[in-house]
């Protein structure tokens, strides 16, 4: 303080007195950042309607906002030079309790390719709610960024986050959603098979997790239907409040639908795509590697699943993958895998997403 001028002190003075008196200056918004290359107080500008949007499961966002999303992400892989500067000066904080590959370098990527930047914390470092309460994390956070992602393990955290923040908040995952891997996907059966609305999906395997009730809730928003197949156990089964949550999208005119059995065959006769997903996510414990796999076996797919499908299906997986386990490795490294599409796309679907929570839906450069 002593390095600043008595003229600098009163100049600043009267410009938080100025902006307070206008509004532009309140408690949980940032509405003007007093730093800049020139000293002079840069105004943010007006915020989109709706904000902040938060994305804490694919059903946070509307058909036309998904539709949005896709045609956007698009245009950037088509003519990524167009959105140099679309994110220019924001920044985003990515907060991680889960390893991760994709989603740090996707999203730490994409921010760089529009002009912003993308900050990794670690929670091994500093546990949310622990020395600090989410709460005063978010109030926080929402002073010196522009949104904030976060890959956790329990919902709780996101739910209050986003309770407290001014800014967009974005589940990168959690157990209960996972939006930017649905967006990834749409983008990639979009690509493959011309289109979402009116196709045929099959996840197979364990079917208590959150790709399962994340890809439910795009079966019903988008308007496809999927047939979801696991083990009759209740270590595997949906939860039951997803499936209310799946009954009242439905409910929409052109909505998709859904239906939840224990046979493979029949979930996949027939069907567009198929889906699977790791058995062994972070945080399964050694001693149920058995009784799991055990489990999930008859629920692998192979070559003759496959046989089963339409003759121009598509198989997915969001990654990582174990050959020999959820798929065989005839079908994922095979000619109807597109899982690297879907890994690609992860960037460009999460590049427009956030553009459109920073900067508003509808925008264009």
């Amino acid at each position: 303080i002593a390095s600043l001028k008595k003229e600098d002190l009163s100049d600043t003075r009267k410009m938080l007195a100025a902006a307070r008196r206008s509004g532009l200056l309140r408690s949980g918004a940032r509405a003007m950042s007093l730093k800049s290359s020139s000293g002079k107080a840069v105004w943010d500008g007006p915020r989109p309607a709706g904000y902040p949007h938060h994305i804490k499961t694919i059903a946070s966002l509307k058909k036309e906002h998904i539709d949005g999303i896709l045609d956007m992400a698009k245009d950037m892989k088509a003519a990524p030079q167009k959105y140099q500067k679309a994110l220019s000066q924001k920044t985003l904080l990515m907060l991680f309790e889960k390893p991760s590959l994709r989603t740090r370098v996707s999203l730490e990527t994409g921010m760089h390719q529009l002009g912003g930047q993308g900050m990794f914390y670690s929670l091994a470092d500093s546990p949310l709610g622990k020395k600090e309460t989410i709460q005063d994390s978010a109030k926080v956070i929402s002073r010196m960024v522009d949104a904030v992602s976060m890959r956790v393990n329990s919902r709780l955290a996101v739910e209050e986050m986003a309770a407290n923040a001014t800014i967009p908040v974005i589940n990168a995952l959690d157990d209960y959603a996972h939006p930017c891997q649905m967006l990834a996907d749409l983008l990639t059966i979009a690509e493959h098979k011309g289109k979402v609305q009116g196709l045929k999906m099959a996840f197979v395997g364990d079917c208590q997790n959150n790709m399962t009730y994340d890809l439910m809730r795009t079966a019903v928003v988008m308007g496809f239907h999927i047939n979801v197949a696991g083990p009759k156990s209740a270590d595997f089964e949906v939860e039951w409040g997803v499936v209310r949550e799946c009954e009242e999208l439905a409910k929409v005119p052109g909505a998709g639908s859904f239906t939840i059995g224990n046979n493979l065959a029949e979930a996949v006769e027939g069907v567009d795509i198929v889906y699977c997903d790791s058995w062994m996510s972070y945080g399964i414990a050694s001693d149920e590697r058995n009784e799991r796999l055990k489990a999930l076996m008859p629920f692998q797919v192979t070559a003759e699943t496959m046989k089963l499908t339409a003759s121009d299906s598509v198989f997915m997986n969001c990654l990582p993958a174990m050959r020999g386990e959820e798929q065989t490795a005839d079908v994922i490294d095979g000619p109807k895998s597109v899982i690297f599409d879907q890994a690609e796309n992860r960037l460009h679907a999460q590049k427009a997403l956030l553009v459109s929570l920073i900067n508003g839906f509808g925008w264009r450069p």
